[in-house]
């Protein structure tokens, strides 16, 4: 939701001062900050379209992690040895995804 504002508030009122102060040290996500801070089209793209990405890629990281929670009721690391083999669609789609959030080439995450 920052970065929304961001592209909402901030480029569209207050676009002399985001001219200005595009390059700030305090941008702590950096790629899409880069993106908005950039003042291109190509830029904003890529930073919305990261934002888009990130939102849907966490979203199921975090659906995935919960599932994997029910089916197996461990929590920590070194209980949950060879979790591939009862559940492997749920371990390919989270091996799938993981991936994706490192942004390998081809997945989302790359692209923007």
């Amino acid at each position: 939701m920052g970065t929304y504002g961001l592209v909402r508030i901030n480029m569209e009122l207050f676009f002399h001062a985001h001219s200005i102060f595009s390059y700030s040290s305090v941008s702590h996500m950096a790629f899409i900050i880069l993106g908005i801070c950039s003042i291109s089209n190509i830029g904003l793209n890529g930073a919305v379209l990261q934002i888009i990405s990130y939102g849907f890629i966490g979203a199921a990281l975090f659906f995935l992690g919960g599932t994997s929670y029910d089916k197996l009721r461990f929590l920590y690391l070194d209980e949950m040895g060879g979790m591939a083999i009862p559940m492997s669609k749920i371990f390919t789609i989270f091996t799938i995804l993981s991936m994706t959030s490192l942004a390998l080439s081809g997945m989302s995450g790359f692209v923007a």
